[in-house]
């Protein structure tokens, strides 16, 4: 074999990679027709099938995981080499973090601010979305890193190396005045609590259950910041991570009481070929133990 077209081998790794050629004839701007002519045309050049059907499912043959372990290590490093190249593009070093929209913007921003040099060497990218959507953008090398309330999804993929940076108990707030003492006042007024979708959201409603408490939930949010708006203008009782107690109530709010049982974590997902970048490298070996245990001034001050 003289000569491997890596167009058509790169064809075969997204389809692989993305699960189908529906999804990866859309990630390549391509129709399936297209996609799949071309991996039948490696196919040929290679000299066997590189998947079988299986019920409605497209999988791997021998040939086409042999094929796919080479290519996946090939591409991953032309997509590191171009992470470099855009890194040397501008003077200031470019570095492209994923924020879960469950998490608190003030934590996030300190513990990003505490990784970042100060000499304008570096420049940052915030995205906010879901875990989920945030953990693809990661895996297809659009994002340097991540941070997040969980981790669990991280260990299906050997390339993605996660660290538990912290975590919080939580604490419970309303502009009112309830007969009964915590928790049992959570009964007497709507809450508004994170979704069920994030990890602060599904241990909740597990304590709920574990207290016998019978709650009414006026709104579940994916936005911590949505969620403490609803709750600053009175429209019922809302959770927060206990560090921003004082914050909290210098805006007038009542604090109800407090949790450890049910705890917000805070979680940094990356490539491990990133491990080398100056802010990664510096973010895995900061102490955030004081951040998390309520005492930076800095998150106070938001």
């Amino acid at each position: 074999m003289q000569h491997l077209n890596y167009n058509h081998l790169y064809y075969f790794w997204m389809v692989q990679s993305k699960g189908s050629v529906a999804k990866a004839a859309e990630a390549l701007c391509l129709t399936p027709q297209t996609v799949t002519g071309q991996i039948r045309a490696l196919e040929d050049r290679l000299g066997g099938a590189l998947f079988k059907r299986v019920g409605r499912q497209l999988e791997p043959t021998d040939l086409g995981e042999l094929v796919y372990r080479y290519a996946d290590k090939m591409f991953n490093l032309s997509y590191e080499l171009l992470d470099i190249l855009n890194y040397r593009k501008d003077a200031a070093m470019l570095f492209e973090v994923g924020i879960a929209d469950a998490l608190s913007k003030a934590l996030s921003s300190r513990v990003l601010l505490s990784v970042l040099p100060t000499d304008g060497t570096m420049r940052l990218a915030c995205y906010e979305a879901t875990h989920e959507s945030l953990m693809t953008r990661l895996r297809e090398h659009k994002l340097d890193m991540i941070l997040s309330d969980c981790a669990g999804e991280s260990l299906k993929y050997p390339e993605i190396l996660s660290k538990k940076l912290g975590e919080c108990g939580v604490s419970f707030f309303s502009a009112r005045e309830y007969s009964k003492p915590f928790p049992a006042c959570l009964e007497q007024d709507k809450l508004l609590i994170p979704g069920k979708r994030t990890s602060l959201g599904q241990q909740l409603h597990r304590w709920f259950a574990e207290k016998n408490l019978t709650v009414s939930i006026l709104g579940e949010f994916d936005d911590a910041a949505m969620m403490k708006a609803f709750g600053f203008f009175g429209q019922g009782i809302f959770v927060a991570p206990s560090i921003y107690r004082q914050d909290i109530l210098g805006h007038g709010m009542r604090l109800l009481g407090e949790t450890l049982d049910v705890r917000e974590e805070y979680h940094v997902m990356f490539a491990e070929r990133m491990i080398q970048h100056p802010a990664v490298k510096r973010l895995l070996e900061t102490d955030f133990i004081d951040l998390f245990g309520g005492f930076d001034s800095q998150v106070q001050k938001f």
